[in-house]
C-alpha cells in the first residue's frame, strides 16, 4: 500500500506495513521552521492557541510557556465545558448537552489532560 502525502513540496509514500503508511516529505527547514512535533508548538508561543482536554473541555488563549510533558501556560484563556445530563423521565440515550464557559487571565495546563493543540491558521 502506497499513499502520496498532499504538499505544494515534493513528497514521497513509503510503506511500512500493510495498514500503516509514513510519509517522507523533502521540506526547506529554513522555509518554516517545523522539523519535528514540538517545533510547531513553538511556533505558537505568544499566539492564540486551540486546546482540547479530557473530560469534553476546550480551551483557547494565548499560549506563555509549554515543556515535554506538554503543560501549557496560558493567558486570556476562555473555557468551554459541555456537560451532558439525562433527562428525567425520558427514554435511555435521550441526552441534553448544556455548554459552559467561563473566562481566566492565566492559566496552568496539566500536559497529562491535554489531547491536542492547535496553532492559529498560517495563511
Amino acid at each position: 500500500m502506497h499513499v502520496l502525502c498532499c504538499s505544494s513540496r515534493r513528497a514521497r509514500a513509503r510503506p511500512l506495513d500493510s495498514t500503516l503508511v509514513a510519509c517522507d516529505i523533502d521540506m526547506d527547514p529554513a522555509s518554516n521552521g517545523i522539523q519535528e512535533p514540538f517545533d510547531l508548538i513553538r511556533l505558537s508561543l505568544s499566539e492564540r492557541v486551540f486546546v482540547k482536554l479530557r473530560g469534553d473541555r476546550e480551551l483557547t488563549g494565548v499560549l506563555h510557556a509549554y515543556d515535554g510533558h506538554m503543560n501549557l501556560i496560558l493567558s486570556d484563556v476562555e473555557e468551554t465545558i459541555m456537560i451532558v445530563d439525562q433527562i428525567e423521565g425520558a427514554p435511555e440515550g435521550h441526552t441534553a448537552v448544556n455548554i459552559a464557559k467561563r473566562k481566566m487571565d492565566m492559566l496552568f495546563v496539566r500536559g497529562d489532560g491535554v489531547i491536542l493543540v492547535s496553532p492559529p491558521s498560517r495563511t
